[in-house]
């Protein structure tokens, strides 16, 4: 009976999939232009430089018009990092036997990695930095910062993370979001919405809300990556095949 149950729901998916696809006009040109506000690709490139200052349309889309979006999939990265710290927890006791995954390192690695590790954290906080003006954003700018990190933990055994802090950050950067969000619903009607006072295009201080909210996700995504690389990293000694 298991089985035909499987078999059923597949066979629904398997059309409901299809039934889609064949609705999707493929090889149409769906981005619209100006001229045409009505269409959704026309009004955010319109809207975009004009009403919310920010020069990099998707970024707008993504932290604003979206931005509800944006929060499910922050909190989809939570979720998945959390159920994976969860699988992989070790008692306190059994830290000081845990060593990382990793060879020694020659003097050359070690020096180019020392040289590396600051300007990699530079680059990934520019890059959530200028989210609203350049390609990039938070997403891309945490998973910089976690690289940066990386090449830290696999060149140096020693190397701590400070977990606690990186929690803290982690936490603090959800809760900042969070109210950020929750800031434009109650203060402008809609979660996310952004202020009145949107700068001048193509300024840093562009934008209204969308760099800061960027910091946020730059800074979550960065140490939530970090904290996932440093627990795939440690075994027991003798555990390692």
């Amino acid at each position: 009976m298991k089985r035909y149950i499987i078999f059923l729901f597949i066979a629904v998916l398997g059309w409901t999939l299809a039934q889609t696809f064949r609705a999707i006009p493929f090889g149409a040109d769906r981005r619209g232009n100006l001229d045409q506000p009505d269409r959704v690709a026309a009004f955010y490139l319109k809207e975009s430089p004009e009403t919310l200052q920010t020069a990099n349309s998707i970024t707008a889309i993504v932290v604003n018009f979206r931005g509800f979006d944006t929060l499910g999939e922050v909190t989809v990265l939570f979720l998945a990092a959390t159920g994976l710290a969860s699988i992989l927890y070790r008692k306190e006791e059994d830290d000081e036997t845990e060593e990382r995954i990793t060879l020694i390192s020659s003097s050359l690695v070690r020096t180019g990695a020392k040289i590396l590790f600051p300007l990699i954290l530079l680059l990934g906080i520019y890059v959530f930095i200028h989210g609203h003006l350049t390609p990039g954003g938070g997403f891309q700018g945490g998973a910089i910062i976690a690289t940066g990190f990386l090449l830290m933990l696999i060149t140096y055994k020693r190397f701590d993370t400070n977990h606690n802090l990186m929690v803290w950050l982690e936490s603090l950067a959800g809760l900042a979001f969070v109210a950020t969000g929750l800031y434009g619903l109650f203060t402008y009607g809609s979660f996310l919405q952004n202020t009145h006072s949107v700068g001048t295009l193509n300024d840093l201080i562009s934008g209204g809300l969308i760099p800061l909210i960027y910091i946020f996700i730059g800074i979550k995504v960065g140490t939530e990556l970090t904290n996932i690389l440093d627990i795939l990293l440690k075994i027991k000694p003798g555990k390692q095949s």
